[in-house]
């Protein structure tokens, strides 16, 4: 590390490759930490959470019980114990009738996040109020919902339930404006591009995983294709599969050049996002018994990248482009459901469904470098892992 300090004060390296060393450190120093908690306020599993993007401080997590808290997770107190505190808590009765599926901040501001449950609607939730701004109702339940994370011309919400179609919807209208079909059964996955917030990408129960241009009113640009084409290597039935089932987690890596999918077959795969073709890194097997959406996540900002995925009561950490499975972060007592990385703050949370205890694992940045944080959740408790610093 002093080599890259005393380059970077020459003028000999890149700025980006003190700070990319140092994320790459403290990602693979993960540990659990054992003087940072979270308020527990859930009664039963968390499902999804999800970091504000403009400043890194909130964090939205939903759970089984329909409930929304919003968390704060900066410390003020000056003290390494501390415990994140719930701002405030959607449980009134504008929450949602049953298990909150996906929350997401809205990308340029912290005044706005949505929600989707199994109640079968969507709601556009106002921070200062907290209350629903817009409610979208559908007639099934909702697994999955996307706002695009760079979108300028558009404001489409892309959602997927347990009908195949794709249901668009805009938030200036406040209208669902379009339908994608393509699909033959229930859609547990949506995604946009960070690369081109015209490109979604889509994963379904009929093991397929589809890229759709949602300017071309014409069907998907591209259907992927475990066997690259190759018609030998696959039954009639596995013919422009992406897995051999169930599809049920999406990740585009931070640049967008690829993307990341893992079905209910153990398999986890990664595709060149522009060409469709599977790149055939052997991840081994990663197990996957999630019936519904299944949120993993990949790191920004780290020299290799590295993929954290749920994995039974822990959280597999494989290096991306080689396959190899680099470690397993420990701490729950019951299946971790989610996680989630940022870049501002090496921050990891987890959670266990059905587990009475909430713990947070969290990496603080305790440097003046920018590096990366990375967050999983899986029940009722929160745990902290902390990078160790130089």
């Amino acid at each position: 590390m002093l080599g890259f300090l005393t380059a970077r004060q020459a003028g000999l390296d890149d700025p980006l490759r003190l700070r990319r060393a140092e994320s790459t450190r403290r990602v693979l120093s993960l540990t659990l930490n054992p003087d940072r908690d979270v308020d527990r306020v859930h009664g039963n599993g968390v499902n999804a959470i999800d970091i504000d993007a403009v400043e890194g401080r909130y964090m939205l997590s939903g759970g089984a019980d329909g409930v929304i808290v919003i968390y704060d997770l900066e410390n003020f107190s000056g003290k390494p114990q501390y415990t994140c505190k719930a701002v405030c808590t959607v449980g009134s009765r504008h929450v949602h009738k049953f298990s909150v599926e996906t929350v997401q901040w809205y990308p340029y501001d912290t005044g706005m996040f949505v929600s989707s449950s199994f109640d079968k609607t969507m709601k556009v939730w106002d921070t200062e109020t907290l209350k629903p701004a817009e409610v979208f109702e559908f007639e099934d339940n909702v697994y999955s919902h996307h706002l695009s994370p760079i979108a300028r011309k558009h404001s489409l919400i892309a959602v997927g339930t347990k009908n195949p179609k794709i249901q668009l919807c805009d938030l200036k209208s406040g209208s669902r404006i379009h339908v994608l079909q393509g699909h033959r059964a229930e859609v547990l996955a949506v995604r946009w591009s960070p690369r081109y917030e015209h490109i979604l990408a889509t994963a379904s129960a009929d093991s397929k995983v589809k890229v759709w241009d949602v300017r071309r009113a014409s069907g998907s640009v591209l259907t992927l294709d475990q066997h690259n084409g190759d018609k030998s290597k696959a039954s009639s039935e596995a013919v422009n599969t992406a897995h051999n089932g169930r599809v049920n987690g999406l990740c585009f890596t931070g640049d967008g050049l690829h993307l990341l999918t893992t079905g209910t077959d153990d398999r986890m795969r990664l595709w060149n996002s522009a060409t469709g073709e599977n790149t055939l890194v052997n991840y081994g097997k990663v197990c996957n018994e999630s019936r519904k959406r299944l949120q993993f996540t990949v790191s920004r900002g780290c020299s290799p990248e590295f993929v954290f995925v749920p994995c039974g009561s822990s959280v597999a950490v494989y290096a991306l482009h080689t396959g190899e499975l680099v470690t397993m972060l420990r701490g729950h007592y019951n299946n971790v459901d989610c996680c989630e990385f940022h870049t501002d703050y090496q921050v990891r949370r987890t959670e266990v469904p059905g587990c009475y205890q909430e713990s947070l694992p969290v990496m603080q940045n305790i440097t003046n470098v920018n590096s990366a944080a990375n967050m999983s959740f899986s029940a009722v408790r929160l745990k902290y892992h902390t990078g160790k610093s130089c």
